[in-house]
């Protein structure tokens, strides 16, 4: 099933809660997704994982997902995210990991260290809370929209019905106070 239609069908089918539909749609798209995995990242194993994952956050959010006019299109760019988040975790561990000696002996970190560490991320966790309270709703929304879950500003417009010029004033608004408030961090 090689077709745009043929896929939307199945997206279709799989918003309804269609088992077979998801289990169609992942024969159908898994080799073509991992290989694009592969072009993007160089893992294949990353771009195995992350297939596998978008296609399980999928049918865990089956009963809230959107109808879709590019399938195809639409899990390239779910899979691109997913890789980049992948690939930032893996940093992640690989920095707290960068303590490690050659024989493999966790070198602790000075006891002093570690508490400033902490307390800096959570006065850096107080102050965005408390910049993010601010914002009105809308505002809180469109954040969460346009940089948590990577809408455009037309996606944006759609969702919360309004103007895409007004959903980018408002945004605009938001990060202009957020900048204020964390100006100093």
């Amino acid at each position: 099933m090689k077709n745009k239609l043929g896929y939307r069908l199945l997206w279709e089918r799989v918003r309804n809660g269609d088992e077979q539909a998801f289990f169609d749609l992942y024969a159908a798209l898994f080799n073509e997704l991992v290989n694009f995995g592969i072009r993007t990242c160089g893992d294949a194993d990353l771009a195995s994982e992350a297939t596998d994952e978008i296609f399980v956050t999928i049918w865990e959010k089956r009963d809230r997902l959107d109808r879709v006019e590019n399938v195809q299109a639409y899990l390239i760019t779910f899979l691109k995210r997913k890789i980049l988040r992948l690939l930032e975790k893996q940093h992640k561990i690989q920095t707290a990991l960068r303590h490690v000696k050659a024989e493999d002996d966790w070198i602790e970190m000075p006891y002093e260290e570690f508490i400033i560490k902490v307390q800096t991320n959570e006065w850096i966790q107080i102050r965005l809370k408390e910049a993010l309270e601010k914002l009105s709703f809308r505002q809180k929304q469109l954040i969460h929209l346009k940089f948590f879950e990577g809408y455009s500003y037309e996606k944006i417009a759609e969702t919360t019905q309004m103007t895409v010029k007004t959903a980018y004033n408002t945004l605009y608004d938001a990060l202009k106070v957020l900048r204020q408030e964390l100006k100093d961090l």
